[in-house]
């Protein structure tokens, strides 16, 4: 059974940052291309950040330069550190697994966590 659980999600103020983590199980997550989505209230998913399983790093262009993705392929974890956050950061974050085998597409996805910025 996968899981992808996020955690590090809270309230923090404007210029603050977190560190949200994404342990993945069931899957080989060395393999996997990873990335961590947020939605916020009446808007749709989009991508911040992801990397794939060679370490190549791609960022949403409103968080390059305050947002760093990373992986420990030992640990089956996903990071996400946040620095100068802003109130527009304030989503749902979800961490996503996803692989291509053949014609086959196979995504995870975690519960997610709750990021809020706010004063």
């Amino acid at each position: 059974q996968v899981q992808l659980v996020e955690s590090g999600g809270g309230l923090v103020q404007p210029g603050g940052s977190l560190r949200l983590s994404c342990a993945a199980s069931g899957i080989i997550f060395r393999v996997y291309a990873v990335g961590w989505y947020r939605q916020a209230p009446g808007k749709q998913r989009e991508l911040v950040a992801a990397i794939t399983s060679g370490d190549s790093a791609d960022y949403a262009d409103s968080v390059k330069a305050r947002f760093t993705i990373s992986r420990d392929n030992v640990e089956n974890t996903l990071y996400l550190q946040m620095n100068s956050l802003k109130p527009e950061d304030t989503a749902v974050y979800y961490c996503n697994a996803h692989r291509v085998i053949g014609r086959t597409s196979y995504d995870y996805w975690g519960q997610g966590t709750q990021v809020t910025v706010s004063s």
